[in-house]
């Protein structure tokens, strides 16, 4: 389904796997050639020519280019992992360089098992390269968003004022149950991914890190994961934290956060990357996050785009709106302006 006619669509959350990326991911971890091979299979990751082919259907459509999984931080070591984010942003901005009209910008990659070198690969990405924010993932090698040994980063981060796009991370290691040793049928992924970025963003308002850095702007992956749909049970469900819990003191996390803590919550970006989903969910993280709030994404050439499309095209949503939705958004977060501005 084209876009109509005039209309610009940025696309947020967009991944690409550049051939030199490649090559140093399996120099540097030769074991993760079946994961390799796997994403070598979705052609768009690396075909430009055909990652255009359908992107061209769209009218004047363009994408923010990301890294896909695995995440650096679990594939490599903090010295190696460095080098690959490094390599990955050179791969990024030389695709926008010579693909400006298609690509904008690209969210730059990190390795924080290494903080100090990661906020330098940071300011280099955005200051000599021309990122427009940051990935990261739910858990760093496991370690959660926010221990206390990131919050350098997240000063670095916040002078920058690049926003954070939020990616959740687990693999069938963790398992469904704790009698079992793998997760199966691939609810890692489909309920894992969801419940992964719910519990980071909880966990980083509870940290009070959005009082320490009021204008950190992240950009959450698939709408939010579960937060839009249980916010009763976020809400005031958490209300009363700590009268479940009889072996650690939750008395004064509440207290000492300056607002409501689904105040900050509803101040987090959601993106429409929903796999083509049901409308209801849209409509539910519109809902929640209001159109303010939310960036057209897809997740492609991983997700699709038409039927993304397809879904918002069905929303009961007024011109402005949809534009807020669409580009608007975009705008305000990447800090450029495509009003006027056809891509080719």
């Amino acid at each position: 389904m084209a876009a109509p006619t005039g209309s610009t669509i940025i696309d947020m959350y967009c991944h690409i796997f550049p051939d030199a990326f490649f090559r140093e991911m399996t120099r540097i971890a030769p074991k993760l050639e079946n994961i390799g091979q796997r994403l070598r299979g979705v052609k768009k990751l690396f075909d430009l020519d055909e990652r255009f082919r359908e992107m061209d259907q769209f009218g004047d459509y363009r994408q923010v280019i990301s890294l896909p999984n695995p995440s650096i931080e679990d594939i490599a070591s903090p010295s190696d992992g460095l080098q690959l984010a490094k390599v990955g942003n050179d791969a990024m901005a030389e695709l926008c360089a010579k693909h400006k009209q298609r690509f904008p910008t690209f969210v730059a990659a990190v390795c924080l098992t290494d903080i100090d070198g990661s906020i330098a690969e940071l300011k280099r990405a955005v200051n000599d390269l021309g990122a427009r924010g940051v990935q990261i993932f739910t858990h760093i090698a496991g370690t959660p968003l926010d221990d206390p040994r990131f919050e350098p980063f997240y000063a670095a981060v916040a002078e920058l004022d690049v926003p954070i796009w939020l990616h959740p991370v687990r693999n069938a290691m963790m398992p469904d149950f704790p009698g079992e040793k793998r997760s199966r049928f691939e609810m890692w992924w489909c309920f894992g991914w969801p419940y992964e970025t719910s519990v980071t963003m909880v966990r980083m308002v509870f940290s009070g890190l959005f009082d320490r850095y009021p204008e950190l702007k992240v950009v959450t992956h698939h709408l939010g994961g579960m937060i839009p749909y249980y916010d009763g049970r976020v809400g005031p469900g958490l209300e009363v934290l700590g009268q479940r819990t009889s072996d650690e003191d939750y008395s004064q996390v509440l207290p000492s956060l300056k607002r409501p803590h689904m105040d900050y919550l509803k101040e987090f970006y959601g993106d429409t990357a929903m796999f083509g989903g049901g409308i209801h969910a849209i409509r539910c993280g519109l809902d929640f996050f209001g159109t303010d709030h939310v960036v057209f994404a897809t997740d492609t050439p991983l997700g699709p785009i038409a039927p993304t499309i397809q879904v918002l095209s069905r929303l009961a949503l007024e011109p402005h709106e949809r534009r807020k939705l669409m580009v608007g958004n975009a705008e305000k977060l990447l800090k450029l302006n495509f009003t006027g501005q056809g891509r080719r």
